[in-house]
C-alpha cells in the first residue's frame, strides 16, 4: 500500500479562474456619474462572401473613481447587473488618449494691446 502525498499546492498558489468576459473598447460617453460608454469594434467575416465586416457595439460600464477619460482605451469585464443597462466593471485602462490631455489643460489669456 503506497501512498502518494497529493497536496494541491498549485491550486492554492494559482489565481482562481473567473468565466467572466473581458472586452477592449474605447471610452465614447462619461457624461454620467460612475458611469462609461465604451464601443466595442468588432470583425467578422460574412457567412457567405466571406468579406470581414465591421460593427460596432456600446456597452455601459460601471467605474467607481470616475478615472476614465473621452477617448481612453479600457478593459472592462461582465459584472453582475448594477442597472437597467449596466452589466460591466471597468477593469483598467490600457491606455490614456492624448485628447483628454489637452482638454484638461486651462487657456491662457490673451492680453489685447
Amino acid at each position: 500500500m503506497t501512498e502518494t502525498n497529493t497536496t494541491p499546492a498549485t491550486a492554492t498558489t494559482a489565481e482562481p479562474t473567473t468565466r467572466r468576459n473581458e472586452k477592449v473598447g474605447i471610452v465614447v460617453s462619461t457624461k454620467m456619474q460612475k458611469t462609461i460608454v465604451v464601443e466595442i469594434e468588432m470583425r467578422k467575416a460574412h457567412p457567405k462572401y466571406k468579406r470581414v465586416m465591421k460593427s460596432n457595439k456600446k456597452f455601459y460600464a460601471h467605474d467607481e473613481q470616475n478615472s476614465a477619460r473621452l477617448g481612453d482605451v479600457v478593459r472592462i469585464r461582465e459584472a453582475r447587473p448594477l442597472s437597467k443597462l449596466k452589466r460591466w466593471s471597468l477593469e483598467e485602462i490600457v491606455r490614456r488618449s492624448s485628447l483628454s490631455d489637452v482638454k484638461d489643460v486651462a487657456p491662457v489669456a490673451v492680453e489685447a494691446k
